[in-house]
Order: structure tokens, then sequence, then C-alpha cells
């Protein structure tokens, strides 16, 4: 890619954080005025960085018993007053709120570390300081954050004891998972986090290195990059994580194009504290949005029952409900499993018979989307992004279909890809969509996800298996689903060199096939 493609790019994602952040501030300025229990303070983090916070206390705090307190590390990109709506709310409740400007974001001190060590020794210095400032219990300490602050909060917790709950709201476990899964750049989603930071921020000369070999496809650097990214994923500290014993909820968007729910999912299962997962439709921090101007949030009311049982010990029966709860993008209430194994513990199989070659390096017109557009229009009206399947250029896309389906589908968990791929060249990416497709051809995006491959011998045969994005979704009776396999993607940076071709086949031996899990009628 491009250096000026790059720098366009992140020019314009930069514009966008720039409104969203000016909308936040404004919406939220006035909850803050209103609130006569906000202090506005310095609070001295690691290494003496300083770094900007707000305390909102309960009305009736009079200095003869401690509250509960929760600790609001901010998003990526976004200011101090972030969060003010929500801390008055839980403030009302009873709590002791302080929320900080994470350190080289906005009037903060120190660079942008994205979660790295001064981070996190950050979030307990702002906890040494609430408990010696404000009337807070050392014994009933939770965290909370939507995106930024909720990667913050889980790695605190696993390396700070006095943590009891989390709400980890749109955040990652993985960070490398995250941006970099099946082995490709999330174009896109780095150029978004790059340019917030550059609007909004400082980025260290580290932070710096790590975006531009991200940018550059530099081999020699991967594994440097891979082990940043280790050192800043809450994965890495589980066995901390567990023993320190914090109850854990996490929720996530479907949609999600920076942090997508598959890293969640996969570290919810290894979690052994009391937890709770939630996942709706929308794209990164959307279903928490509304909640953030103070409005009803279905995201912020669990948090704060999550608070009320874990620091209060309110029998509120949020820990007899099911564990893990998921809204479909089509239609419908939530859904209550006991884990996430059992979500779509049924499979069907598409069978991807044949052998089909298509050549590389052109966008047959089956793609992902636009970062957080395409997620945002599913989940206000229900319209992923759409492709013609019968006028998909096949030289350029490979595409199986299954049988008209006589019920409605439930798509509900991760499917799953396997086939055998014969490159022409070494490296290369494929990106694999699964459609929803009706009588007149029209296909709606159901999941998808990249993959890329280094140092393989041309005309030799390997194995691909690759698990697309979870979702939940339901494809109506006499619908088709289709699997599309093309090379060019905007959303992810691609490897495929000028001129190759890749073959997909299917031996008597090794079937290919789509495993889709779907929910039981």
């Amino acid at each position: 890619m491009g250096h000026g493609r790059t720098t366009l790019r992140t020019s314009a994602v930069g514009a966008v954080c720039a409104a969203l952040i000016a909308g936040t501030v404004v919406g939220l300025a006035p909850a803050a005025q209103a609130a006569p229990s906000v202090r506005f303070v310095d609070i001295t983090g690691d290494g003496g960085t300083v770094l900007k916070a707000n305390v909102v206390t309960p009305a009736d705090a009079d200095g003869s018993h401690s509250y509960p307190l929760i600790v609001l590390p901010t998003s990526w990109g976004l200011p101090q007053v972030e969060y003010l709506a929500q801390a008055q709310k839980l403030a009302d409740s009873g709590y002791v709120v302080l929320t900080y400007n994470v350190r080289g974001f906005w009037q903060s001190g120190g660079q942008i570390e994205v979660a790295g060590p001064p981070d996190i020794a950050d979030a307990s210095k702002v906890i040494d300081w609430a408990l010696a400032n404000t009337p807070a219990d050392p014994g009933r300490i939770g965290m909370a954050g939507v995106s930024y602050g909720a990667g913050i909060s889980l790695l605190a917790a696993a390396h700070d004891k006095r943590i009891k709950a989390v709400a980890a709201l749109s955040g990652w476990a993985d960070l490398i998972s995250s941006i970099y899964s099946g082995r490709t750049q999330h174009v896109q989603a780095g150029a978004l986090l790059d340019g917030a930071g550059i609007l909004t921020g400082r980025e260290s000369p580290e932070l710096r290195q790590i975006f531009d070999n991200f940018y550059a496809s530099d081999l020699t650097h991967e594994q440097e990059m891979i082990d940043w990214g280790r050192k800043r994923s809450a994965a890495t500290y589980l066995d901390q994580l567990n023993k320190n014993g914090a109850a854990v909820l996490m929720a996530n968007a479907w949609g999600d194009t920076i942090f997508p729910a598959n890293q969640y999912t996969d570290f919810y299962e290894k979690l052994t504290v009391p937890k709770r997962l939630e996942l709706r439709p929308g794209d990164h921090a959307t279903a928490e949005m509304t909640g953030l101007f103070g409005l009803p949030n279905d995201v912020w009311t669990d948090t704060g029952r999550w608070f009320d049982h874990y620091l209060k010990g309110a029998d509120n029966g949020i820990d007899r409900e099911q564990p893990v709860q998921l809204k479909s993008r089509s239609a419908g209430g939530y859904e209550g499993y006991p884990d996430w194994k059992s979500v779509g513990a049924t499979r069907r199989k598409l069978e991807l018979a044949g052998s089909t070659t298509i050549h590389a390096n052109v966008d047959s017109g089956a793609d992902g989307g636009i970062v957080f557009l395409s997620s945002i229009l599913d989940q206000i009206a229900q319209l992923p992004p759409v492709a013609s399947i019968p006028l998909l250029p096949r030289r350029w896309a490979a595409v199986w279909q299954s049988e008209r389906y006589g019920t409605a589908q439930q798509v509900r968990g991760t499917a799953s890809l396997h086939t055998t791929l014969t490159p022409t060249k070494e490296s290369g990416t494929l990106v694999a969509y699964l459609y929803d497709v009706g009588p007149l051809g029209f296909g709606k995006l159901v999941t998808n996800a990249p993959y890329t491959w280094h140092g393989r011998t041309p005309g030799e045969p390997f194995d691909v298996d690759l698990d697309l994005f979870s979702t939940a979704y339901d494809v109506p009776a006499g619908h088709r689903l289709a699997l599309v396999i093309d090379t060019v993607d905007p959303l992810y940076i691609e490897h495929n060199p000028s001129g190759a071709q890749l073959t997909f086949s299917s031996p008597p031996d090794d079937p290919s096939y789509v495993s889709v899990p779907v929910r039981e009628q």
C-alpha cells in the first residue's frame, strides 16, 4: 500500500474522529455543568506523568462512610468528559466514579503507549489517588471502559488484585487477533486508530514505528509487532486474571471492525472467574454510544447491574441469568446460553465441490464494507453490504451456493472454512465471504474473514482452515447460503503478487466445505 494512500485515508479518518469527538463533548458538556458533585483534578501517574481526571461523588457523601469505587479510563482519542453522563448515574446510585484521560491523549501528559506497562501502572496510581482523596472503599473497586478503556481495564485487573469487577465494553483481549487476524493487516481499522492518535494525542516513537511497519507489510518486523501486541493483550495474562478473581463482564458488537467478536469469545471461554458475555448488532462502540449521552442503553444498564451485584452485593439476579446473551442482527430479543460453545452447537456443512481457479489483484465486487458505516447501517436498518451473486465475475471470484432452505436458518456463532489451495506464487491473500442469497440473486453479507500466507511453494497444494468472524444472522426460508472467495477487499491489505492465480480443490480424501453453526428451532 502506497504511503500517499495511507496518508489520505488517515487524514480522512482523522476528520471523522474529530467530528465524533466534537459531538460527544457538546452532547455531554451540559451534564458535566449540571452536576454539582463533579471535581476536575490532576493525578500523578507512573513516572510523574500528569493525568487529567474528574471525580463524581454521591450527593449525600459527607465523609461518614465509604462507597464502592469505579474507575473509567477513556476511549482512544476521546476526552475525559466522555463518561460524565454515566458517571453521574453511577454516582446517583451510590458510587464514587473517577474518569481519567489516558496518557498521551488530550491534556494528559506522556505519550500513547497502547495499554503498555505505563498505562497499567497508571491505573493503579489512579486507584491509589482515589483511595487517598475520596470516600472510596478499598475493598470494593471496579473498572470499566469502552474500547481503549475496556482493554486497559482487563489488563489492570490482571495486574492489580484490588480490582474486584470489570466491565470491558467493545474492547480487545488479543490485539494481534483483532487487527492482524489471518496474518492480514486490517488497514481501515489501523488507519482509524492511527488517525485518531495523531489528531488527539502524541504517539510514541515505538507506536509510530509499529504503524509504519504495519502499513509497509515488512515481514522482517512481523515478530516484533506480534510481541508488541501480546504484551498489550489480556489473553497473555489470562492466568493472572483468573487467579485475581475479578468478575468480568464483556460486551461487543457482531460487526466490530476494530475488535472482532471472535477474539472476545475465545478469551471468554478460558476465563474461570464469574463472567458474562453480551453480543449485539453494531460496529465498534456503537452499541454503547447512546448511553454516553445519558439515554437508555442495554449495555450500560447491565454494566450497572454487574457492579451492583459484585461490588454492592445486590441480589439483582444477574448471576443467575444465562451468562451468554446474544441479540440477532436480523430481529428479535435476547437469547441466553450457558456458555459460548453452546451457541450454534449444531453445524451444517456447505460442500465446496469441484476445482475452481481465480485470478488475483482485482476486486470482484464482494466486499466486507466500510469500517463503521456498513455495520452501523446493518445495526440501524438491517442493511449489510450487498453483492449480486450471479453477476460476480468468476475470473476473480470463486462461488459456491447451497440449495434453497425450506425453513429459516438461524446462523449463530463462528462459521469455518476448510479447503485445499494451490497458489502460483509463494505469497498471497484471500478473503472469504458468507452471503444470504435471496430469490433475485442479491446476497446480504453474513460474515467474512481474510487469510494471508507467505513462503509457500508455488504449485504445491496446502490446507486452509479459516474461522470467519462470529455472528448471529437469520437466513429466511427460501434463501440460500453462498460462499464467495476473492483476493481484494478495501478493509484489508492484500499480499498477492502480480499475475497470481489461486486454485481451490476438494480432494476425495479431504473434501472442502464451510461449516455453518445454526440454532435449533
